[in-house]
């Protein structure tokens, strides 16, 4: 029985992340980003499971749910696996989603996604992404449309 309730809370914290027809813009713009980061991350994913496999040979699903969580190739992900909790979290909250919040994170997450050769680590790992794999570069160009759609926040600089 106490199994039944615990699907029953985590089925309703997750149509708190869906998003619905009543949802705020914030609310809304919130859910966007998170479904392009979600994009992004099963991308680069897919590119260090393919590299990590050309070297190592191929991996199951297991292994390489260890590899995500344990090797230093994928570490670098993380960052935006991270992201992506305190977003799910601010969706599945009671509270309403405000206008900062979603505008807070949208800056920041305009602020990890620059790849750079000269950014911090993620950045650079990102930099090279992008410029060794054409689906990564697809992905930024769909999160950077986002961007371009969502006005910066200016107080957050």
């Amino acid at each position: 029985m106490e199994n039944r309730s615990e699907l029953r809370k985590m089925n309703s914290a997750n149509s708190n992340l869906q998003g619905s027809d009543n949802d705020s813009s914030a609310r809304k713009k919130l859910i966007a980003l998170r479904l392009a980061l979600l994009r992004v991350h099963k991308t680069l994913l897919e590119m260090e499971r393919r590299e990590y496999e050309r070297e190592h040979g191929k991996v199951n699903s297991g292994e390489l749910f260890r590899l995500v969580v344990d090797h230093a190739q994928f570490a670098w992900l993380h960052n935006i696996s991270e992201f992506v909790v305190r977003i799910d979290e601010t969706l599945a909250a009671k509270e309403p989603v405000t206008p900062e919040y979603t505008s807070v994170a949208f800056s920041l997450a305009r602020k990890m996604f620059v790849p750079t050769e000269s950014g911090d680590a993620f950045q650079k790992k990102y930099f090279d992404a992008i410029q060794h794999d054409p689906r990564v570069v697809m992905e930024h160009a769909e999160l950077a449309r986002l961007f371009n759609n969502e006005p910066p926040d200016t107080s957050a600089v």
